[in-house]
């Protein structure tokens, strides 16, 4: 008979996470992020005290917001790590669904350990418990069903013997990987078992690295083979499978221009000649113009997503299609050539089938005008008395900035303005842009901070989205982790404000503040507020003094918040004017099919020329 050890069942998972390696001698999961409350005080509270020294704890102040810097630890780790979240019993719980679908997106590595009824039904209902009248297995943690990609209930002690297992195998899955979320009964967490010992010993977890099927591999490089002016989409696959070098080689060896996703931004540092810059909605002159006259758009690690592809109207009618991804799903959209691969191994393989193949030069003049243009619409305003365009903003915090700095942001304006106009270093952009939660920013620096902390942070976030979620600024500051908030103050909601007004139609209504159902206007004195929470917080004039404070910045070891008051309702240069803007593409937002006013009507008729251009093939 094996040896055994008794443990309680929350005390027997702490300790079976604290021993779960890298094949670097790291803890995969580095410690686990905690709100304790009715659900998982007594249980898996007490034992994470048990294990402190060896498996630290950090307590955040909102669940949601624990596991948004949970999630950008693990992106900015390349999903080679990650960071485990726990809650209470209901709203605890219901908090970290939103997370868990940002990790679900995202295909970002998370353990979520959610508090769960009593597995006896002893004190039914329990306090908190969601019932359904008609199915008494029901609990609120249901939500996590659809936005996980392992789900288990945790209702008696052995149970994890099987399920922490399962669990990280989906996290260390390259293909699908994600949430694992472990419901957790409050009084199986106490219960004691009597466990293997064997069950405790270290064991290391290595991420695969598929290779491609060769029949695969052949075809596609027979169709790259014939394409004359090929363009690559690099998507968020190249960053997760450590593949920037490799991309780079590949696009200089074959001379094939590289645009990017918002996840794939940053694989190719800007200065790479074959660096076209962003694609599709929000995306560069040179990259869509790339894009539109190939004859084969090859995507690396992309999802294809909307804003990619401008809504499917981006490509060409008579481009073909190859997609390399670890995963089928990904790889089989829309009607795309499938090459299922890790994107490093792949990009080995088809460039060594490829030989010496070149495609035609790219258009190199199209993308010096591009970066001519990002220069313009970044420099320096002759009227520093002005409010500054988001564009200004970004090329003072980027005049202030060396190769280490890191630009991310998640919703609003900022996006698209960044993913255009932010010319990074390799490694230098961090974007939420799969679920583009708004509230992820403040947390997901502090993540992102903790993961990379050699880069300087640099924090973008709009007043609108600091507004959701801002409270980890104050748990930042007690553990001493540094990066720079830039809180653009345009009043209101401006991002959609445009979308409702030039993108459908519309009116101004219920965006910005002027524009609401209030009493008298909002006066928010962000500047006090982060002081209140320990932060160094000023307020910019201009963007002369915002260049000098974000340089002072860096010397802090507390996060710095710089506010400044940006133009509301108009932003030249991000193609976001419309929704077909300057530079950008095509974005599908229905409009409405009838309409009192002229505006709209006309609106509408302009959409349906617009989707009659799109390739419907799945």
């Amino acid at each position: 008979m094996s040896e055994t050890i008794r443990l309680t069942a929350a005390q027997a998972m702490v300790k079976w996470l604290s021993v779960q390696m890298t094949e670097d001698g790291e803890r995969f999961i580095e410690g686990m992020w905690a709100i304790f409350g009715h659900g998982n005080v007594a249980g898996i509270g007490e034992a994470l005290h048990a294990y402190k020294d060896v498996f630290p704890t950090w307590r955040g102040q909102n669940e949601q917001t624990m596991g948004h810097a949970a999630i950008a630890y693990a992106k900015g780790k390349k999903r080679t790590r990650a960071h485990a979240v726990s809650s209470s019993i209901g709203p605890g719980s219901t908090n970290l669904v939103t997370a868990a679908a940002l990790a679900h997106v995202n295909r970002l590595p998370v353990l979520i350990v959610a508090g769960d009824v009593f597995a006896t039904r002893r004190p039914d209902p329990v306090l908190q418990q969601v019932e359904d009248f008609d199915d008494g297995t029901v609990s609120a943690n249901d939500c996590f069903r659809p936005v996980s990609r392992y789900y288990d209930r945790i209702s008696r002690p052995e149970h994890i013997l099987s399920a922490l297992p399962r669990a990280l195998r989906v996290m260390t899955d390259p293909a699908n990987c994600g949430p694992a979320v472990l419901a957790f009964c409050q009084d199986t967490q106490a219960e004691a078992y009597d466990y293997p010992v064997e069950f405790f010993e270290p064991r290391v977890w290595r991420i695969r690295r598929p290779a491609p099927d060769a029949g695969e591999l052949a075809r596609v490089a027979e169709m790259v083979k014939a394409a004359k002016n090929p363009v690559i989409i690099a998507g968020g696959g190249v960053v997760y499978s450590q593949a920037e070098d490799t991309l780079a080689e590949f696009a200089s060896k074959h001379q094939i221009p590289v645009a990017e996703t918002q996840a794939g931004k940053s694989s190719l540092a800007q200065s790479h000649p074959m660096s076209f810059g962003a694609s599709g909605v929000d995306g560069s002159a040179a990259a869509n113009t790339a894009s539109q006259n190939a004859d084969l758009v090859i995507g690396v690690g992309t999802r294809f997503q909307d804003f990619t592809t401008g809504s499917r109207t981006l490509f060409g009618a008579g481009a073909k299609l190859v997609s390399i991804n670890i995963h089928g799903y990904d790889a089989a959209k829309h009607g795309a050539e499938s090459l299922v691969a890790d994107a490093k191994v792949a990009l080995e393989q088809l460039s060594a089938a490829l030989g010496d193949y070149q495609a035609a030069a790219p258009d190199a003049e199209a993308r010096e005008d591009w970066l001519r243009a990002v220069d313009a619409y970044c420099a320096r305003p002759e009227d520093q008395a002005a409010l500054p365009t988001d564009g200004q903003v970004i090329g003072a915090v980027q005049r202030a900035t060396g190769e280490d700095a890191v630009a991310m942001c998640a919703a609003g304006t900022m996006p698209g303005a960044l993913k255009l106009l932010w010319k990074p270093s390799q490694g230098g952009y961090h974007m939420e842009y799969g679920y583009s939660c708004m509230g992820y920013e403040v947390a997901g620096a502090m993540g992102l901070k903790l993961a990379r902390p050699e880069r300087d942070v640099l924090c973008f976030v709009g007043d609108g989205s600091y507004m959701m979620a801002n409270s980890e600024l104050a748990t930042a500051v007690m553990r001493r982790v540094p990066f720079t908030v830039i809180l653009t103050d345009n009043r209101g909601y401006g991002c959609i404000n445009r979308l409702q007004t030039m993108g459908c139609g519309g009116e101004p209504f219920n965006n910005m503040y002027v524009d609401c159902n209030v009493e008298v206007q909002p006066e928010i004195d962000y500047v006090a507020h982060a002081a209140a929470m320990g932060a160094h917080a000023v307020k910019a004039k201009d963007t002369d003094q915002l260049e000098a404070e974000v340089k002072a910045a860096r010397e802090r070891d507390i996060p710095t918040v710089i506010v400044i008051d940006t133009v509301a309702k108009d932003f030249p240069g991000t193609g976001l004017e419309t929704t077909a803007g300057e530079h950008g593409f095509f974005w599908d937002v229905a409009v409405p099919e009838v309409s009192d006013r002229q505006k709209q009507r006309d609106r509408f008729e302009e959409y349906l020329t617009q989707i009659a251009n799109a390739r419907l093939v799945n």
